[in-house]
């Protein structure tokens, strides 16, 4: 008798694990990026401020400044946070150790969520808060992109907050089944039924 080896697709932690690489990559970007703050003649990042003086432009370090250090490791830590999460995600989706690791690919993205949001709020506060604005200054595409960056690591810490392996499973069986017992084979979704019920009977006997 021959064994088969079945994998069972899954839709839904691919795309959360796409959501952390997005992620990932947004924040790389945002952290390198040379264009936080713009106005004319002058451009803010997280390293370096420049000043544009007749033809020429002189740009001296940011990081003499408590909360620009401050805003660059709340950034850094959601991007070592993500970087993380996106290698246990991905080692565990590559082994079939999935569901063991949801829950901690998930904290971390939440954690990242929350260290990115604080620093995102802070640098434009402070940035205000401390700058005398002489001419009108714009957050340009660099704090953007950290925003953008923040809203697909909550994607991607909701997506693996959901069970849908019960779901995958349920259809991942119900197409893998023999052509020939096709005629007698249970519905998809009376297997999806049978396996929701089978999961919160636990809990209803608790109850």
């Amino acid at each position: 008798m021959s064994v088969n080896e079945v994998y069972v697709f899954r839709p839904f932690k691919l795309i959360a694990l796409l959501c952390v690489f997005l992620a990932l990559g947004l924040d790389v970007v945002a952290l390198l990026s040379p264009a936080w703050v713009t106005a004319e003649r002058f451009s803010l990042s997280l390293w370096e401020s420049c000043s544009q003086s007749e033809a020429a432009w002189s740009c001296f370090s940011t990081l003499s400044s408590d909360w620009q250090i401050a805003t660059l490791v709340l950034l850094g830590a959601g991007a070592a946070a993500t970087l993380l999460a996106f290698l246990v995600a991905l080692i565990s989706l590559c082994r079939g150790t999935q569901r063991r690791h949801y829950r901690t690919v998930a904290v971390l993205l939440f954690t990242a969520v929350v260290l990115q949001s604080c620093a995102l709020v802070l640098y434009p506060i402070k940035f205000i808060d401390g700058t005398v604005l002489q001419t009108y200054h714009e957050f340009n595409w660099g704090y953007g992109l950290g925003w953008g960056a923040t809203i697909f690591m909550l994607g991607g810490g909701i997506l693996f907050c959901l069970r849908t392996d019960t779901y995958e499973d349920a259809i991942g069986l119900a197409q893998l089944l023999p052509e020939a017992s096709r005629e007698n084979e249970t519905p998809a979704w009376r297997i999806l039924l049978f396996s929701c019920l089978d999961t919160l009977s636990p809990a209803i006997e608790k109850s």
